[in-house]
């Protein structure tokens, strides 16, 4: 029986998980190698059904690794290779600034522009992208495009080499830009066969490897994708939180009206993408921009009319180690809060819920959502492998939003606070504007509190 389908026998991922006392990042990393160790057979041979004849056709991890389809003859003409947990090899052709091996969660990304954007969301931190659009860096990269002010993605994987820029905004070709940021790309990788690989398996652990003397050796890079630890567990909001900063600036080519009172808004940022603070100000906010590491006693000491919580990468229980202390406080004070993407499960777990990491992530900027408020479906940009347990959220936590594609969670809103949040990227950048409304909701809670502050509003969950 091969792997799939020990797993279906157990239970599933969760199930099979709590048998054999492991994560289920664990469970995604035996799903890449395609065996279980040994050392958990005996719990598994409690499930009826599954047989020691069952466990023995699934390879060993040690014959695994001898039989693994990795191609070590280097074709001609290409210099990069890429290498998934799973014993996949894909050669290609490398651009941007060398590297021996760049270790990560490899992950795909559907959208068909603002590659310069992706590849600068601090939510990408501790991940390769690869495109399924096959032509990126043709529209080269621009300094109004950045969402921080470096790359934060470890690599790039596209289809085609990367041609000469042709958009009269560029001011340097893809490849140029990627050797400033000391970041790797390859190209003339087959990315629908990576996707297949990802859709059906999951996120992989992957290395991309562009040296710039010696040859690959592709055994090694397998042994070091296999040894990656995950994402799972993992805090990366640390790595990308910017300084203490107020934000002033507002989103390009703005039609909204102005406003002539501006509400004070501290915003968390542990990973914010920059045009989420310039929608801040549009919307009507004055924003003084927090790390995440920033305490409730310092958040408070700002006096804020409303809370923003941002966008991040990696684990959520990993950043709630010390996020939540800040989060609750600002809960007791009874300030507006609105929440994001990893600021979305940030709050949920501090109103008692619980996150887990998605089989399949959403990552791209044509994610369908329905606002179960409304009825209305949004096209959303999203990126996240992470998400909010609907079972474990408390009766005065309602859900808002689910996802169209695999029902999971994409909003929720607290009943008793001027509390909510939702787990895709209203900002866009890239992607549709079809949830700017969620600024404009956040500060109307303000508003509100202005007018009646003794009274808790129900715009949160409107």
């Amino acid at each position: 029986m091969d792997i799939d389908g020990l797993i279906a026998k157990a239970g599933g991922v969760p199930r099979i998980a709590e048998l054999t006392g492991v994560g289920t990042e664990a469970v995604r990393k035996w799903r890449q190698s395609g065996a279980i160790p040994t050392r958990h057979w005996p719990a598994l041979l409690t499930v009826p059904g599954i047989t020691l004849d069952d466990l023995n056709e699934t390879p060993s991890e040690s014959s695994r690794k001898m039989s693994d389809p990795v191609h070590t003859q280097q074709p001609s003409g290409t210099n990069a290779a890429l290498v998934l947990a799973d014993g996949s090899i894909f050669w290609g052709r490398g651009f941007g600034a060398h590297n021996d091996n760049v270790t990560g969660e490899l992950c795909f990304c559907t959208g068909m522009t603002g590659y310069q954007e992706t590849l600068t969301d601090p939510s990408f931190a501790g991940q390769i992208v690869t495109f399924t659009f096959p032509h990126i860096g043709n529209v080269g990269t621009n300094p109004e495009d950045n969402e921080a002010p470096h790359m934060a993605a470890l690599g790039v994987v596209v289809k085609e080499d990367v041609t000469a820029p042709s958009s009269w905004r560029s001011h340097q070709p893809l490849q140029h830009w990627l050797t400033t940021q000391g970041k790797s790309g390859i190209s003339g990788i087959d990315t629908r066969a990576i996707t297949r690989i990802l859709r059906e398996k999951g996120p992989q652990t992957a290395v991309l490897s562009f040296p710039a003397k010696g040859t690959i050796d592709p055994a090694s890079l397998l042994e070091r994708a296999r040894s990656w630890p995950g994402l799972e567990g993992m805090d990366l909001a640390k790595d990308v939180t910017r300084p203490t900063r107020t934000w002033h600036k507002e989103i390009w080519h703005n039609q909204h009206p102005k406003r002539t009172v501006k509400r004070r808004v501290v915003a968390i940022d542990y990973g914010a993408k920059d045009n989420i603070l310039r929608c801040l100000v549009t919307a009507g906010c004055d924003v003084h921009v927090l790390p995440a590491t920033t305490t409730g006693k310092e958040i408070l000491e700002l006096k804020p009319e409303g809370v923003f919580l941002s966008n991040g990468p990696g684990d959520p229980a990993a950043t709630a180690l010390y996020a939540l202390e800040a989060i609750r406080t600002v809960l007791d004070a009874d300030i507006p809060i609105f929440g994001i993407c990893l600021g979305h499960q940030l709050l949920a777990q501090a109103l008692g819920g619980k996150t887990y990491k998605l089989e399949q992530g959403h990552r791209g900027a044509n994610q369908p959502v329905k606002d179960l408020t409304t009825g209305k479906v949004e096209i959303t940009s999203q990126n996240h492998g992470f998400a909010v347990d609907e079972k474990s959220l408390p009766k005065d936590v309602k859900v808002t939003h689910v996802s169209l594609f695999d029902g999971s969670n994409e909003g929720i809103a607290s009943t008793t606070k001027d509390a909510f949040s939702v787990q895709y990227h209203p900002e866009a950048s890239p992607g549709p504007s079809d949830s700017f409304y969620l600024f404009e909701r956040f500060v109307a809670l303000m508003d509100q509190r202005a007018t009646s502050p003794s009274k808790s509003s129900s715009v949160a969950g409107a």
